[in-house]
């Protein structure tokens, strides 16, 4: 078997290609320590450094990576699908990322 998916988080919502996937193969995904954590069978092309759902999700849905909520599905999106700009709107630029405290003072 294949390993081509990183997972940060064994939980995670999305694990990241280590190599071009090509849709139909199935590719082991494991954590940053090397331990397995699923076989997912792609179904769309996922370049390298990109994002790979690890389950099926809805629309709307808090996507987790990094073991934190990273951006909302914008779509529903398959186990196996390739995650990027055009079904994940990042948390980062849409106003609802968490506010961080830096030194006891807010920013």
């Amino acid at each position: 078997m294949k390993k081509g998916i990183l997972l940060h988080e064994s939980d995670d919502d999305v694990g990241v290609a280590t190599m071009d996937l090509t849709v139909g193969e199935v590719i082991q995904a494991v954590t940053l320590e090397g331990d397995p954590v699923a076989e997912i069978e792609l179904v769309d092309d996922v370049p390298l450094s990109h994002k790979v759902a690890m389950r099926d999700m809805g629309a709307e849905h808090d996507l987790i990576e990094y073991g934190r909520a990273i951006g909302s599905t914008s779509t529903d999106i398959a186990a196996g699908a390739h995650v990027h700009t055009h079904n994940l709107q990042s948390n980062r630029w849409s106003g609802r990322s968490q506010i961080v405290e830096h030194h006891g003072e807010q920013s």
